[in-house]
């Protein structure tokens, strides 16, 4: 599996991150894993005329000293479909983004 991965976290970081994650995205269900949706604007034009598939995710999985956000475009709703697929340049770019945003916020320096 691709992923980009933040490793190092002290134990206050991960207190930190584990709070907003728990907060600010969607609960996957299974303890550290949280999906992240995807803002339209960087959807593929198939992931876009798949609105039945939506919300379109990535899927970050928290553990004590790393933040492992997944490569991989899913979709909630199903278990395979022609939506899903490794992340576009644009969407790769728009996650670290995301998650370097997060961490500023939160003060995490690593």
């Amino acid at each position: 599996m691709k992923q980009y991965v933040i490793d190092g976290l002290r134990p206050q970081d991960f207190l930190r991150l584990k709070e907003y994650l728990d907060d600010y995205t969607q609960v996957a269900g299974i303890v550290g894993i949280y999906w992240l949706p995807l803002e339209k604007e960087v959807l593929t034009p198939v992931q876009a005329d798949h609105r039945d598939c939506a919300p379109h995710v990535f899927a970050l999985k928290l553990e004590q000293t790393s933040l492992a956000c997944e490569l991989l475009v899913r979709t909630q709703k199903q278990i395979r479909c022609d939506c899903m697929a490794y992340a576009t340049r644009d969407q790769r770019n728009w996650l670290i983004d995301q998650t370097d945003a997060i961490l500023e916020k939160l003060d995490i320096r690593i």
